[in-house]
């Protein structure tokens, strides 16, 4: 499943963003993959654990907190702290699977979060650079994601995809990982299907008996397919 969740930041927060990190010291965005993906991976990264990485994560993550329809997308249990990435010059990151675990920080309570759910947050908009684009492969064929700054993308971590050359401006973004209380992604598309019909249903006719039956059906699937 993926999904677009517009305007997660505001434009103010966007610009504001965007200008504390085209003042940043970038390094080179390999440190963060495996050999495999070091191989196809040229962009570069804030440091993971600098200051200002940890400070614009940290208003991302209070951003996911206010957006209900990402928490209804990923269920997320653990989302690792935001890493931010900048493509520009040709740079590009080919095809490629993300690694199915992460080794969380002391900071974010340490241990190991198994990716379920990707995110892309960008932070340009789409005339401001050529190319760039997300590009992700599953079953139906490819999926060619640009947004405008301040919108998300989510998808299955378990999806091949690359992010095409830029050839004019630069791309910012960030981007992280969620491991989701509910493992399987076609039954995460079941849940949100049914609670955003629930949600409608709810804001065109109100509480009624068949929508109290419904969201029991809903928490009772969740109930069921969690791992919590």
């Amino acid at each position: 499943m993926m999904l677009h969740i517009p305007s997660v930041l505001s434009r103010e927060q966007v610009r504001e963003m965007r200008a504390q990190l085209a003042a940043a010291d970038w390094v080179d965005g390999r440190t963060s993959v495996g050999a495999q993906g070091a191989q196809v991976k040229q962009n570069r990264q804030l440091r993971e654990d600098s200051p200002l990485a940890l400070a614009l994560g940290q208003q991302v993550l209070d951003a996911l907190a206010a957006s209900p329809l990402f928490f209804a997308a990923a269920l997320p249990l653990r989302t690792t702290p935001p890493l931010f990435n900048c493509y520009a010059g040709g740079e590009q990151y080919g095809d490629h699977v993300d690694g199915s675990l992460r080794r969380l920080p002391l900071a974010a309570g340490g241990g190991w979060l198994r990716t379920d759910v990707s995110s892309t947050l960008f932070l340009s908009d789409p005339d401001q650079y050529d190319g760039g684009e997300l590009v992700v492969l599953d079953a139906y064929g490819s999926h060619t994601v640009k947004l405008p700054a301040g919108d998300l993308i989510v998808y299955p971590s378990t999806s091949v995809h690359h992010v095409a050359p830029v050839t004019r401006g630069a791309r910012m973004a960030a981007f992280f990982w969620s491991q989701s209380m509910v493992r399987d992604d076609a039954r995460r598309a079941m849940l949100l299907e049914l609670d955003q019909n629930i949600q409608h249903l709810r804001a065109r006719l109100g509480d009624c008996a068949e929508l109290v039956s419904l969201t029991g059906h809903y928490h009772n699937l969740l109930r069921q397919w969690s791992e919590v």
